[in-house]
């Protein structure tokens, strides 16, 4: 795999740490640390993004973090300021990937003793991956149901924590539209995540009042379906309209600004749902669906199904 890398450190200009400096360091600074997706070209392959890194746990003062890919020998660091508050951010890298990447993934390692490691991002439209390879594992069976039940809930949970911390996306809604099957007991294999999910549809974000996602809620389509959401919301349909709507507990109000996470083709009013007509665009960075699917399943196996109740209709 080749990689184009250029360090982008908001704070400080990274740098390679010398050998010596590099045995020097002792102890583990870095509790966590967390890295997320951002696509910055409009083309899906070749591709250029942004790794960004959320680190926890560091120590009061200045810090000097190392860090490298997985996999990769050439250790980088970034100078953490003394004001880092409880979770210090910065770019980490920005990658060209085109159809000659093999690679579908990226993870990144802490030069720390207890040799951290972050979660792992994958990204499929320059290329599959080996026959055979696995991304995780389910811990029972998740089913597709006639209005996209567990399977569907849990997609939309991916799609959220793939955009979340670059966008501040606060919700997630997937159609049942275009998925195929149900992922399995046990290992998932790239055929089940293209199964599962055959159209590879990039995730955006856009931002819309209250009252906008109540109406959009309230819709259903020529099949009957209403749209499934990440757990951060739930809602009840009743005679034709939203009768109640929570976002993490709270009840949504009409004026309330919302960043709603879904792919372009939903938005855009092709999945058998209205267009998301006077929502704004918020951010365009996200990885395409099956990606974003691996990754979490992956980060978080062995997954279990999530109940198929966060919409009611009465």
């Amino acid at each position: 795999m080749v990689l184009a890398s250029g360090v982008l450190v908001p704070t400080a200009q990274a740098t390679v740490v010398p050998t010596r400096q590099a045995d020097a360091l002792v102890g583990n600074p870095v509790e966590k640390v967390t890295i997320a997706f951002e696509r910055t070209t409009a083309t899906k392959c070749p591709v250029t993004f942004k790794i960004h890194g959320y680190f926890e746990g560091l120590p009061a003062g200045p810090q000097l973090v190392r860090y490298r890919l997985v996999g990769t020998e050439k250790w980088k660091s970034v100078k953490v300021p003394a004001s880092h508050g409880e979770v210090f951010h910065a770019v980490l890298g920005t990658f060209n990937w085109d159809e000659t990447t093999e690679q579908t993934s990226v993870q990144v390692e802490i030069g720390q003793p207890d040799g951290l490691t972050s979660n792992v991002l994958h990204y499929f439209k320059c290329g599959s991956p080996s026959s055979g390879e696995t991304f995780g594992a389910t811990a029972e069976k998740i089913t597709l149901t006639p209005s996209g039940g567990p399977l569907v809930e849990l997609v939309a949970d991916a799609y959220l924590d793939a955009v979340q911390a670059v966008s501040g996306a606060e919700v997630a809604l997937v159609s049942r539209y275009g998925f195929r099957t149900d992922l399995d007991e046990g290992p998932v294999t790239y055929e089940e995540l293209w199964a599962t999910q055959p159209a590879g549809l990039a995730v955006d974000v856009n931002a819309m009042t209250g009252a906008q996602l109540k109406e959009l809620l309230a819709y259903r389509n020529p099949s009957g379906w209403v749209l499934t959401p990440s757990s951060s919301l739930r809602y009840t349909v009743e005679n034709g309209t939203v009768a109640e709507i929570t976002l993490n507990g709270v009840p949504v109000t009409d004026t309330q600004v919302i960043k709603i996470a879904a792919n372009y083709i939903l938005m855009g009013g092709w999945q058998g749902f209205p267009q998301w007509t006077g929502s704004t665009s918020v951010y365009h960075g996200g990885p395409d669906d099956r990606g974003a699917l691996a990754s979490y399943i992956v980060n978080n196996s062995p997954v279990r199904a999530p109940q198929g109740d966060r919409v009611t209709i009465r």
